[in-house]
This record gives C-alpha cells, structure tokens and sequence, in this order.
C-alpha cells in the first residue's frame, strides 16, 4: 500500500471532497528507520491527511487553493521526539522503564513518572524512590505471572502492558470493542447547531486563523494534534493542572500555543474552564473514557455549554469495551496489542522488540487534528455540534492494515537537513521544521513554546 492508498479512505470515511485529494503528493522512496511495520506510510498519511483539511478550511474562508506535500522522510523523523534545550538532548526513559521477563513471559512498566514508578515498586514490596535498581525489579518480576501482574497494576491505577502476540490480542475483548468501531477515528454528531460563521481570509494569513482551540492533553499524542492545529494558524490554549507532572518534551510540543494552569478539582478552575469551553471552536482533550464527564465536562456537556463545538478524545484503547477506561502510553499499547512480539519475530529476537518510534502517538496526534478539521468543515457547511474519537490501539489496528514491509536493514537517515532552532521559554531548541508544505501558506508557529501556567487561562 502507498501513502495515498492509506490517506483516500481516510478521507472518504470522513465525508470529505474527493476531488481535495488531487492536490497532495506524497513521496517516499521506501522504509526510513529498521523496522517491519510501515510507519512512514502511517506518519505520512495521517500528517497529510491533517494538512490537506486545513487547506480546505482555508478555502472555505476564501483563502488560495494550495498544493500540500508531506516528504516521508520528513514525516517520520519529526516522529522521533527529537529535540534539544540548550544543546542538551533530553533521556525521555526511566531507567525502571521498559521489558521485564516474567514467570511466563514479558511485562512492560513505563516509570517517567515518579508516582507511576513508586506505585510499580510498591506492587513489587520494593523500596519506592529513585535509589531502587532495574536488578531488583527483575527478581520481584520473574515469580509474577505477565497478565497476573498487568491486572494487578491496573487495578492500583497503574501503567503497565503484558506482552501479547497479534493473535492473542486479536482473541481479547478489548480487541472484539475496536473492531465494532471505525478504525482508526470516528466522528460523530453529538447536537444540533447552526452553522458557526468563520472570519473571513486576510492576506498574508493562515488555514486556521481565528479558529479557538482548548487543548486539555498531556505526553505525545493530544500535545502534537494540538502542535499541527497552531501551525496552521488556530490559537491553541494548552491548560494543564498545576499539580500534575509534564515530560520534557513538553517544550517541543507547545511551539505555537498558549499555556496556562487550571485546577479541575477547585470551583473557581471548573468555572473558568466553563467560560473557556463557551468560547472555543474545538475542545480537544486527553483523560481517560469518563474522567472529564466526571467533573461535569462530558461531550455533550461541552455541546450544550457551545453549541456547534468539536470535540475531540483521546483514548489508549477505545471508548468502549473493558479496557476503555485504562490508562495507557504509546510505548504500553504496542506491548499490549502485539506489536513487540511481532517485531521480535521479524528480527528473529528472542526478546519482544520495540518499534523505532512512538509510532502511535503520532499518527494518532496527526489523525485526531484530522479529525477535528473535517469536523469543523461539516459544521460550517451543516451545522450542528461533533464528536471527533481517537484511540491509540485502534491507530495500532489502523497501522497493521497498511501491511507489513522489508524494512528491517534500513538505516535512519540524518536528521540534521530538517532542523531549525528557536528561543523559547524553556531555552534555546533546535527542533524539526513541520513536516507538512503548504504551497501558498508555509505551516510555521507564531508563539514561541511556553512553560506551563506562563499565560492566562484566557483567550487571546
């Protein structure tokens, strides 16, 4: 399958223009890092896929029609969550992050998180804290059953992913919840709406100007959808909670955006995230199946506060079935959907094999800006109020459609002609430009990256 093989359905499913589809070219000239999956297609597709509706919500406001091009190298190297602060590059692992042999198998732990790390250790009967060594959870590990303590730890609240063959996921009930649902996003009308006027195009402008974007997101995923939106010109508020931790790539992902606090668990946060919601075009948010409703923000909660709104979720495995409420990162749900053991196959490894990238982070980031855009176009033509959903193992089931590739000798080409460097709030970056041209209007962010809680939780 090609690119744009993978891209035409994309935009069928999403009721889009098919002749839109002419004006996206895709190159690629074969796999760009070691792996079996075709992630460039997955990267270049998805990325495309987003570009391509902001141009057409660009000329919907009488803006230029516009040729789009995503290179699939590009595409996949800006995947990489490659970037430096001050000449520094970041360890985005934890030296507890990562596979564990099992009484029967392999589990995952994912400990970037000091809360999600000492948690794991305390399921162990470990001493919780830093000063715990990778050799004393390998012996706690090895009397665990995989699954056994993957249930354990979600049961705690905690992260961890039992390693499964395609074949056994395909056998779980989370599995059987996915296929009934369209992969690898819906949308969906939630209300009704007249349809919202939009500004009309300005020289000089960008896709997405004037559009209002509430981005309450964390990690990779939910941050690089809202990354996309700003580079084509949203204003895109990024809210985190002042209690709650980021990672570090956090300066990468808010290029573009405004950043300030709110806390959900106080009334004067949850009222000021009700006047933010009457005023935003999409609301676009990361917890898990349930936790927002529970705080009085469901999606039809965000309809009835504007209606005509999107909103747009995001899962780690779907918003139906009995994992929907489950807490998940890229990393996990490749483990928990097969993936690791389908690449050790490929490489002939005796041990489950991670893909090169955090492939379904991005790719679902790309398809949840996507989703929100095509959203926004059915609402400017009939109205109403819509419901975009994004889950990281449905884009896993999305990405083995696209087949599988001989990519395992492929060596990462250098990264070096794509990048740029930029101040910011967090210091100096050097960074990767978007990997999207857009002929008439080049992406490009206007407001420097930002730490959390450096704006007002107001619109620009």
């Amino acid at each position: 399958m090609t690119s744009t093989q993978a891209l035409a359905p994309l935009w069928r499913d999403a009721a889009l223009a098919p002749a839109a589809l002419a004006d996206i070219e895709l190159p690629a000239h074969g796999p760009v890092l070691p792996t079996s999956f075709a992630v460039h297609i997955a990267a270049q597709a998805s990325l495309g896929a987003a570009a391509l509706a902001a141009v057409q919500i660009g000329r919907a406001r009488g803006g230029p029609a516009q040729q789009v091009r995503v290179d699939a190298e590009h595409a996949v190297l800006d995947s990489l969550a490659w970037f430096t602060v001050d000449g520094v590059a970041p360890n985005i692992w934890d030296k507890l992050s990562g596979l564990y042999r099992t009484a029967d198998g392999w589990v995952r732990l994912h400990a970037n998180f000091a809360h999600h790390r000492d948690g794991a250790l305390r399921l162990l009967g470990l001493p919780p804290g830093p000063q715990t060594e990778r050799a004393a959870v390998e012996a706690a590990l090895a009397s665990w059953r995989a699954q056994d303590f993957e249930e354990a730890a979600a049961a705690a609240g905690l992260v961890v992913a039992a390693a499964r063959s395609f074949e056994a996921w395909d056998a779980h009930p989370q599995a059987a919840a996915l296929r009934s649902m369209p992969a690898p996003l819906t949308i969906e009308r939630i209300g009704d709406a007249p349809p919202r006027p939009r500004a009309p195009w300005r020289e000089g402008g960008l896709p997405l100007d004037g559009l209002r974007v509430l981005e309450l997101t964390r990690i990779l995923a939910g941050p690089v959808a809202g990354r996309t939106l700003a580079a084509y010109g949203a204003d895109v508020l990024l809210v985190n909670s002042p209690r709650l931790p980021n990672i570090d790539a956090i300066a990468d992902t808010s290029r573009g955006k405004l950043s300030a606090h709110l806390d959900l668990d106080d009334a004067a946060g949850r009222a000021a995230l009700v006047a933010l919601i009457r005023d935003a075009d999409v609301f676009m948010q990361g917890y898990r199946p349930g936790a927002l409703a529970a705080r009085g923000f469901s999606s039809d909660a965000a309809a009835a506060l504007s209606p005509g709104i999107v909103v747009a979720g995001l899962s780690a495995y779907g918003a139906r079935g009995p994992w929907s409420g489950r807490r998940g990162f890229d990393s996990l749900v490749q483990t928990a959907t097969g993936f690791n053991v389908a690449e050790a196959e490929a490489f002939g490894a005796a041990e489950p094999r991670a893909l090169p990238l955090q492939i379904l982070d991005y790719t679902a980031g790309y398809l949840l800006a996507f989703g929100a855009q095509a959203a926004l176009l059915r609402q400017a033509s009939v109205g109403g109020s819509w419901h975009v959903q994004v889950s990281l193992a449905g884009v896993g089931h999305w990405l083995r459609s696209l087949g599988r590739i001989d990519g395992l000798a492929a060596r990462r080409p250098p990264i070096e002609p794509y990048v740029e460097t930029v101040d910011s709030g967090f210091g100096r970056l050097q960074v990767l430009r978007h990997a999207a041209q857009l002929s008439a209007t080049p992406a490009r962010w206007r407001r420097p990256s930002m730490p959390p809680g450096s704006h007002a939780a107001a619109w620009p």
